[in-house]
């Protein structure tokens, strides 16, 4: 009984820090979607992106060098230098806000007061354009991101565990600092929202698009910032999911493990990508423990999110800590 328990906890914490990752890319999609009410589809490929970005930059690549290369006939693939981790990620980030200028000044700004489903779509479109401009810059090829980032069992809670319980449990230090990382994002974004005058405009922009305007709102300002902040959630995203598995085409994938969280935190409640996140990675851990292996053969973790999503909308259809739909009839 002392063994199962002991694997029991375990379990559970790989759980809470697995939950942490998911509510990193879900955070993206809140600040998009309670700035501007747009689903960003595209959430998933912009943290591939960045980590893409972030990998060439560190390591010295030519964006486009196989272009350029087949263009020209060259054989030119690196500049011949290597900066330093920190200076890499500010410079993605100045990326990430080009980008979101971009995505504001092509797309957005001729949408402006039309029906979500069409905000929407123009999410999947820019979604399946990153994907391929990602791989035309910087190859399509694996990649291992290192930006000095702690990883393997952490010592500390194994030799504690050990003696609580005669065995050992693995915790990734990656996932702790993820942990860390998480906290501290969320705090700033909550603070952000609620303290400030540009988070303030974020969520009349969300309401109404022609009456943000109206009251001397920049709607362009607001969509730039928001891009941006959801830019740097995704660069966030990427390294911590790029330093634990890679950076891979199935990066993008992560979005889709997003949506569970949304629906059970609420799609604009920063707080609730959170709460979701953890449910959702505690949820799916045990159940695959507890039940899944023992039980039903395993692989339970593809589908019980989407599951437990499904049964929490029959009950509370706009999540935990999402806004009540209060209409007149």
């Amino acid at each position: 009984m002392p063994e199962q328990l002991a694997f029991t906890i375990e379990v559970f914490l790989n759980g809470l820090m697995a939950g942490v990752l998911y509510a990193l890319v879900a955070l993206g999609f809140v600040l998009i979607y309670k700035a501007s009410g747009i689903f960003n589809f595209a959430q998933g490929v912009m943290a591939l992106f960045a980590a893409m970005t972030l990998y060439g930059i560190m390591n010295g690549q030519v964006p486009f060098a196989h272009l350029i290369n087949a263009i020209f006939g060259t054989e030119i693939h690196y500049f011949g230098w290597e900066l330093p981790a920190l200076l890499a990620i500010v410079m993605t980030v100045g990326v990430m806000i080009l980008l979101a200028w971009m995505v504001q000044r092509f797309i957005f700004r001729y949408l402006v007061g039309q029906e979500p489903i069409i905000l929407f779509m123009a999410t999947i479109g820019l979604a399946y354009f990153l994907e391929g401009v990602g791989d035309l810059m910087w190859g399509s090829d694996i990649k291992t991101l290192d930006v000095g980032l702690p990883q393997g069992i952490n010592e500390t809670i194994d030799e504690v565990t050990f003696g609580w319980f005669g065995y050992g449990f693995f915790i990734d230090n990656l996932d702790i600092v993820a942990s860390i990382v998480a906290i501290i994002l969320v705090a700033a974004l909550v603070a952000f929202a609620q303290y400030t005058k540009q988070g303030r405009a974020m969520r009349a922009v969300a309401d109404d698009h022609q009456a943000a305007l109206s009251v001397g709102v920049s709607l362009n300002f607001i969509w730039i910032l928001v891009w941006s902040l959801a830019g740097f959630v995704a660069l966030v995203a990427g390294i911590m999911w790029g330093a634990k598995s890679g950076v891979q085409f199935s990066l993008s994938l992560i979005a889709l493990k997003a949506l569970p969280v949304l629906m059970l935190g609420g799609f604009t409640s920063i707080p609730g990508a959170i709460v979701g996140g953890l449910i959702i990675g505690v949820g799916e851990k045990l159940f695959e423990f507890l039940i899944g292996q023992p039980y039903l053969g395993g692989a339970t973790e593809n589908w019980f999110a989407y599951m437990l999503a499904l049964v929490f909308l029959v009950f509370r259809p706009q999540g935990l800590f999402g806004e009540k739909i209060i209409e007149r009839v």
